[in-house]
């Protein structure tokens, strides 16, 4: 095939226009990157909670957000000072010198439980940041008509890649170990670095050939103090409705999460054999993932609009959670932890992330962050110390399936109530009557 045969096949499949072709390829291949680097570490990750002690693991996610909670003031503070064209990119450079810091750790102190539980944490936070600032790099760049069209398509970029990630991780981890897989996913981010500069390169062409993209620069810093992202954020009626859509969605992959972290441990005593396990499961979450966002998902967005794609996610949890009370199985858990990633991934993440396409940029970068992070690890704790509650009291998986069903319809009102707002704004703006700041 011919180069230009191959970037027509391109352009059919992401929907892009001629102008906009190279920059929804290249955020296509960051997050192709971003996601396969990601997913070496992610089963790392859930084998060090095994390593810590499943039972534990509300601790870990306390530790996780009171580490987030540092370091999201942390992260505006840094926005304040640094343009965004160095801002950017350098949160990736530290992310690889934290993993050279691990590398060490587990090089001295392999199997230490204390290592485990720091690599835990910091890998919890830290993969909601790179995510975080990828999505914001997205929304910053493109409309809300172009991310309808082009979002699918980048985010199956990021399933693609996740593809990748696991069976790396599967194939290698028996050779080069732990601290070994560190170093590739080192090298992963060294690339992600050089795919965002040549996005934000891309950007600035878009927006001087006054293209039909966001017309923001990336030339400045976003003055404030550290706490900015948070006054934005209960400011806003419309984040706050972004924000528990968050919280809501994060419960409910964190109760089939426990679930699924309880079975495996039961299931393999090797820690090699259970970050296999894990990332078997990963491999097929993201094929699936890949297979739904690139014939389904984008059309469905154009098709029915952001709201019923928000919603699509809640009803099939409502589903998953009747079965699993009808079928308390090993494989139903692992079919319904399945489903939850598949729709978060390709249905959830891509629908959500265009509601950010129009807000500010203070709004998108702080504001943004805090429900990327803080929000999330919020939902994550709160889930996690309400199960070990249930459990201290004795109840077990049918009350726990059952939490799991309630929040799950409580998550599509919440759907339905933030995609109606985002319409709105949406046609407000197509009629002319909206010129103030989100609200």
């Amino acid at each position: 095939m011919t180069q230009a045969g191959l970037l027509r096949m391109m352009g059919a499949a992401s929907r892009a226009e001629p102008d906009e072709l190279k920059a929804a390829l290249l955020a296509f291949s960051c997050n192709f990157v971003l996601l396969a680097s990601y997913y070496i570490l992610r089963p790392l990750r859930d084998t060090m909670a095994t390593v810590f002690g499943v039972a534990q693991l509300q601790d870990l996610f306390t530790g996780t957000f009171v580490l987030t909670l540092l370091l999201v003031p942390a992260f505006a503070w840094c926005a304040a000072r640094v343009k965004l064209s160095r801002f950017l990119p350098g949160v990736f450079w530290v992310v690889i010198v934290n993993l050279a810091i691990f590398y060490g750790l587990f090089r001295v102190v392999p199997g230490s439980r204390w290592a485990a539980a720091a690599f835990y944490c910091w890998f919890s936070v830290i993969n909601l940041f790179l995510i975080s600032v990828f999505w914001t790099l997205m929304a910053d760049t493109f409309s809300s008509a172009q991310a309808t069209r082009l979002f699918a398509f980048i985010a199956a970029g990021g399933s693609i890649g996740a593809i990748l990630g696991p069976i790396v991780t599967a194939s290698c981890i028996r050779t080069i170990g732990v601290s070994g897989l560190v170093l590739v996913a080192s090298a992963g981010f060294f690339v992600v670095i050089v795919l965002v500069h040549l996005l934000m390169l891309e950007k600035e062409k878009l927006r001087t050939l006054d293209c039909d993209t966001q017309k923001t620069s990336l030339d400045h810093n976003l003055p404030g103090n550290p706490l900015r992202g948070f006054a934005l954020l209960f400011s806003s009626r419309y984040l706050l409705g972004q924000a528990v859509f968050f919280v809501l969605m994060t419960w409910i992959a964190t109760i089939l999460y426990f679930l699924q972290a309880d079975y495996i441990a039961k299931a393999f005593s090797a820690v090699e054999n259970r970050a296999i396990a894990f990332a078997d499961v990963d491999l097929f979450v993201n094929v699936c993932s890949a297979l739904v966002l690139i014939f389904g998902v984008g059309r469905f967005l154009q098709r029915f609009g952001v709201t019923a794609s928000l919603a699509l996610s809640p009803i099939l949890m409502v589903i998953a959670c009747f079965v699993l009370a009808m079928a308390p199985t090993f494989l139903a858990v692992q079919s319904a932890r399945a489903l939850q990633r598949i729709s978060q991934y390709a249905i959830a993440r891509p629908s959500r992330e265009v509601l950010f396409t129009v807000l500010d940029q203070q709004s998108k970068y702080k504001a943004k962050n805090v429900i990327d992070t803080a929000v999330y690890r919020f939902g994550d704790l709160t889930a996690a110390w309400s199960q070990a509650g249930l459990r201290s009291m004795g109840l077990g998986f049918l009350a726990i399936v059952g939490l799991g069903m309630a929040v799950s319809v409580a998550w599509g009102l919440s759907a339905f109530i933030t995609g109606r707002r985002y319409q709105a704004i949406i046609d407000n703006r197509e009629n002319g009557l909206v010129a103030a700041p989100v609200r």
